[in-house]
């Protein structure tokens, strides 16, 4: 068994700010390339919710440093989410680099946070630095991690910053800040005169990142564009291991970066994103047990990773296909060699009742053109879809006093797949139902909606869910979006709705389902009905809104899927 041994040791910034890390190395003669990890835990945690702890890593061969950022843990300064990273992260790559017993070359890892270091320490490409493995990150901050398609994502962005600012408690010896912030991280503070605005956060956490997220509701700001990774990547060309999950609310930040990372570089590209949340990544999540093949394999895939591009080893990396995506449904996993473009659309229709009846709303497969109605629809086999129907309107209305709750997904806490089935039975939630599937449809890659819809307010929010439909009536989702709407035309709008990506399989005989409401409530604020932000919408100005879905010739609202085939 390899002797590890650990030790404790400081750098200065060029501010001359002290930076603390644990280093972790095999008792050794031989020089070995470093892994590096920068995070605002507590280096002691090391990302071990989701990776093998240091010492393991140390053990094939490298020297671990897992640094506390400025402001965290031991290290002096003052935390400032994202704001020093770019500087303190060349600084520190430089600094690790010359480490006694090292070969002076350095790679990444990490998640959340502790991806994005690594793309702030990437930005100017640090000779030394040959390779990172980013792990649920935001490309674009604004669009990828605060928002989604307009939307504060209130439950995410409310948990962590109490979170981090529970750390700033305790690391400053305040017990009584430190344990009302406990307790609210239990029990999020939703039920305040402006519930995206809480007390709890203006009185003990007045400095948080939080507010000002809130309060720059515009993507074009300064704010955002200082510190969003897509402004310092432009000329970056760094071999980049990305990983996801498919529930992570994070995915399209993702996502986002793989693509323009493999649009702009010649350096290889890797995706892998499996069944998980934001955490654990494991092979049980939500309801459903995805299998053996779901157990977590990154520790020994970012080994290989970076055997091959600090080590000069052939792994045999690049001759794997480059995107190995996991399967739900089959339970999986597959390679590709780039996302599938090819197309399915099903079409929404129904009989004005898709609110009250489980029949009466259908998706319509593209295929051809029929004679039959919805009802004889539902009670056939037949996979081909109509699109000659008489056109036809769905009525959703939204009581802001019982607003839909989130259940699952990418956006909430417990995040995953659940039976959604007595959630749909809610007369507040639209639901479309195709025919029983004839054959396996393979979904890989981007889902997008697109809703003819007229509404009475000047603001309201869409949430789509897309589940699967067993025989005996249990409805599981696999994916969702959601969009926030501001208009000052109450005429009919087509509107676009970009789901999260998924791959899954949905096997014949069951059904595909696609769920309407007007809320997802606390995944993001309950819209007040008067084009107000969420920084500033008060409950008590919370309307009711009603929503009209179309369907038909005149009004072809569909949805949009691609898949692979087999």
């Amino acid at each position: 068994m390899v002797k590890i041994i650990k030790q404790t040791a400081s750098m200065q910034t060029r501010d001359r700010v002290r930076l603390d890390a644990d280093i972790y190395r095999p008792d050794t003669d031989e020089k070995l390339p470093i892994l590096l990890m920068r995070q605002p835990y507590g280096r002691e945690i090391a990302s071990t919710v989701v990776y093998a702890h240091p010492r393991w890593y140390a053990a094939q061969g490298y020297i671990v440093v897992i640094q506390d950022v400025r402001g965290r843990g031991t290290s002096q300064g003052e935390f400032d989410l994202f704001t020093h990273e770019v500087t303190d992260g060349l600084d520190t790559i430089d600094w690790v680099s010359q480490l006694p017993g090292s070969t002076g070359k350095v790679g990444m890892y990490g998640f959340s946070y502790q991806g994005m270091t690594q793309l702030y320490t990437a930005a100017h490409q640090p000779e030394c630095l040959k390779a990172i493995a980013p792990a649920m990150v935001a490309y674009d901050l604004y669009t990828d991690w605060a928002y989604e398609n307009g939307a504060f994502c209130l439950f995410a962005n409310l948990a962590w910053a109490i979170q981090l600012a529970g750390e700033t408690a305790r690391l400053q010896g305040d017990e009584a800040a430190y344990l009302e912030l406990r307790a609210a991280s239990r029990n999020l503070p939703l039920n305040g005169s402006i519930p995206a605005n809480p007390e709890l956060m203006r009185k003990l956490a007045p400095n948080s990142f939080y507010h000002q997220w809130l309060n720059n509701p515009n993507p074009n700001t300064e704010y955002w564009q200082q510190r969003s990774p897509k402004y310092f990547l432009a000329n970056v060309d760094l071999p980049m291991l990305h990983i996801g999950g498919w529930f992570d609310p994070y995915l399209r930040g993702t996502l986002n970066l793989y693509q323009a990372m493999v649009a702009q570089t010649k350096q290889p590209q890797h995706l892998l994103v499996g069944p998980w949340a934001h955490l654990p990544w494991g092979r049980k999540l939500g309801a459903v047990d995805y299998g053996i093949e779901a157990q977590n394999p990154i520790d020994d895939i970012q080994i290989r990773w970076f055997n091959h591009w600090l080590k000069d080893q052939d792994t045999g990396l690049l001759q794997e296909a480059p995107l190995s995506l996991f399967e739900m449904g089959s339970n999986q996993w597959r390679e590709f060699d780039s996302l599938p473009d090819n197309q399915q659309i099903y079409y929404l229709a129904s009989d004005g009742q898709a609110s009250i009846r489980e029949d009466s709303g259908m998706l319509w497969k593209y295929e051809a053109t029929l004679n039959i109605s919805p009802h004889e629809l539902l009670d056939t086999n037949l996979s081909q879809t109509i699109i000659e129907f008489e056109p036809n309107t769905d009525i959703l209305v939204h009581d802001p006093w019982r607003p839909v709750p989130a259940l699952g997904g990418h956006s909430a806490y417990p995040s995953g797949s659940f039976d959604r089935s007595a959630l749909d039975c809610r007369s507040d939630v639209l639901t479309y139902t195709s025919a029983p599937l004839e054959s396996d449809l393979h979904l890989a890659g981007a889902i997008t909606l697109e809703i003819y819809c007229t509404a009475e307010n000047s603001s309201f929010d869409l949430c789509a869910v897309l589940s699967t439909v067993n025989s005996d009536n249990a409805v599981f989702n696999f994916t969702q979006g959601y969009i926030r709407v501001v208009t000052s035309d109450l005429n009919t709008n087509l509107i676009k709705i970009p789901l999260q990506a998924t791959c899954m399989c949905i096997a014949a005989g069951k059904s595909l389902r696609l769920s309407l409401s007007a809320a997802c409530f606390p995944a993001y604020p309950v819209n007040p009905g008067n084009g107000k932000l969420a920084y500033e919408s008060r409950l008590l100005d919370e309307s009711v809104i009603t929503l009209l879905i179309h369907s038909g010739d005149n009004h072809p609202s569909r949805l949009m899927m691609n898949f692979s085939t087999k």
